[in-house]
């Protein structure tokens, strides 16, 4: 396998669905065939990591201590106040889907991003062991299949046009397509204006989530190919240890940006929703 054919079949979800049928209308420019085409990897390993959320949470909550509690659980009150006091500092007034919102974000989004550390041969590896197809497809980082980021981004924007019209109110929402930012004399301006200002919001979760990650796994992906193209005979001496530095360089690094994505996405979903509920915006 080429370095272009490696990189590309690491890049490329494991679907179901697609018939051969579909797959010659896609050629052809029919793209319609593609709305029923599952990444199944991404859905399994999504659900995997949200169910491990919630079997934690579950074990951590029958065994709470209010005496002296272990590390585990002072780690965990360590999250929880950590985006208690974000939601304080971002989100005027009280709502309590909020908060749970923002933790449940917060955690799946860094589990789906942690997913990135792992050897990036090792599970496609063992999945290809285990089915006995060598050139079966794996791609195990949820947030580096866009329609896992935009899914999300999706759902927390049809939150926003919730408390938008509930706050306000219809004709309160109405008004602000209408009469911002310009006022009313410039009604055609502040309707595109505004419209392109709200599509912005769940383009601006998705997009950088989905970039900043599948970028991260592409330079895991160059840094590997210095051992699996460059690191031949006597050559590995000088290439192997090279490969180790920049690959645990690289994940440290990366490790602050799995992090730092999980925060945004988080932040903005709390000051996006904060400003839905503010009346006068």
């Amino acid at each position: 396998m080429g370095t272009v054919e490696y990189i590309q079949h690491h890049l490329t979800n494991n679907q179901f669905g697609l018939t051969e049928e579909a797959d010659k209308a896609i050629a052809s420019g029919n793209t319609l065939g593609e709305f029923w085409i599952l990444n199944v990897d991404t859905i399994i390993v999504s659900l995997m990591l949200g169910a491990l959320i919630v079997l934690v949470a579950a074990r951590l909550g029958k065994q709470l201590s209010t005496g002296e509690p272990g590390g585990f659980q002072n780690f965990v009150e360590s999250i929880l106040d950590f985006v208690a006091t974000n939601v304080r500092d971002a989100f005027p007034g009280h709502n309590p889907l909020i908060a749970p919102l923002a933790l449940t974000i917060f955690l799946w989004v860094w589990l789906m991003n942690f997913m990135d550390l792992i050897p990036v041969d090792l599970i496609p590896y063992l999945y290809q062991l285990v089915t006995g197809d060598s050139h079966a497809y794996l791609k195990i980082v949820p947030t580096t299949d866009l329609n896992t980021t935009l899914g999300m981004a999706v759902t927390v924007f049809a939150l926003i046009l919730f408390y938008n019209i509930k706050i306000k109110g219809v004709w309160g929402f109405t008004k602000m397509f209408l009469f911002h930012p310009f006022g009313k004399f410039f009604v055609p301006v502040n309707v595109v204006m505004t419209f392109i200002e709200e599509i912005a919001k769940p383009l601006s979760l998705a997009l950088r989530l989905f970039g900043n990650m599948f970028a991260g796994e592409l330079v895991f992906l160059l840094i590997a190919l210095i051992g699996g193209t460059l690191a031949v005979g006597a050559a590995a001496l000088f290439w192997a240890p090279l490969q180790i530095v920049l690959d645990l360089g690289w994940l440290i690094f990366h490790l602050l940006v799995i992090t730092l994505q999980a925060f945004i996405f988080m932040v903005l979903t709390i000051v996006y929703l904060g400003m839905a509920h503010d009346e006068g915006h």
